[in-house]
């Protein structure tokens, strides 16, 4: 097992956001993390890379312990959050040799030279990230994520704020990521572009995992019935498309 969340509890003072979780995904499975606002997915994917600690619970990401052995975790990890986590006065090209450097690959010029052409900025590899559009931006930061070629990509939202071609580029990287045998574990309000990216669709909503099921089980109406389902059994309403 990649990844194993035991009785996982987070609570931001009074308030308690994620209730004894348990969440687990085999090497080489794309799980999509369904949920309506403020189900606690960016909670939860905040905790997985390492970036939030949990209040109580245990973590496991490829056999090493979180929060304990952090830093070995995130040399394992690519992690694509809200914010791109890039360099605006770098150019593309700078922005993955500076990262290049800090997973100790040197300058990799070759590797920069492959993402950059994989994610479709190889012609402006040389300009200044602030002067990138949105979806621009967010291709640069998948291309960070998975500079290193990590055993697990996490993903909040990724498609959020781009536009059809960024979209569909994301969904091919995303692919190809998938293809190679890697782990991918992403949060999304996109039912229908998720619906063909996954192996796996997880439904949280109160701070826990309502149910789960494998692409190949989905209902004869697809996704939106089965997450319907799911939030209504759960007193959640017709669950929209959230």
């Amino acid at each position: 097992m990649v990844i194993e969340v035991k009785n996982l509890i987070k609570r931001f003072g009074h308030k308690q956001v994620l209730k004894n979780l348990n969440f687990s995904v085999e090497q080489g499975e794309f799980v999509a993390i369904l949920g309506p606002n403020g189900a606690g997915k960016t909670t939860f994917l905040r905790i997985l890379s390492s970036l939030s600690k949990p209040t109580y619970g245990s973590l496991k990401i490829s056999g090493f312990l979180l929060p304990r052995d952090a830093a070995a975790v995130r040399l394992k990890l690519g992690v694509v959050s809200h914010q791109p986590l890039l360099y605006g006065d770098l150019s593309a090209e700078e922005n993955l040799q500076f990262y290049s450097r800090l997973y100790g690959m040197g300058k990799s010029n070759e590797r920069i030279s492959e993402i950059l052409s994989l994610v479709g900025l190889d012609k402006r590899r040389k300009d200044l990230v602030r002067t990138f559009s949105r979806g621009m931006q967010q291709r640069l930061a998948i291309g960070r994520a998975i500079f290193h070629d990590p055993e697990v990509l996490l993903l909040d939202e990724p498609h959020t704020g781009l536009d059809q071609d960024a979209s569909n580029t994301l969904d091919r990287i995303l692919t190809q990521v998938a293809t190679r045998g890697r782990t991918v574990v992403m949060t999304s309000h996109d039912l229908a572009r998720v619906a063909n990216l996954a192996s796996r669709f997880d439904v949280l909503s109160k701070g826990r995992i309502l149910e789960s099921i494998k692409s190949e089980n989905l209902p004869t109406h697809g996704l939106l019935e089965f997450y319907q389902r799911v939030l209504s059994n759960n007193g959640n309403g017709d669950g929209g498309n959230q």
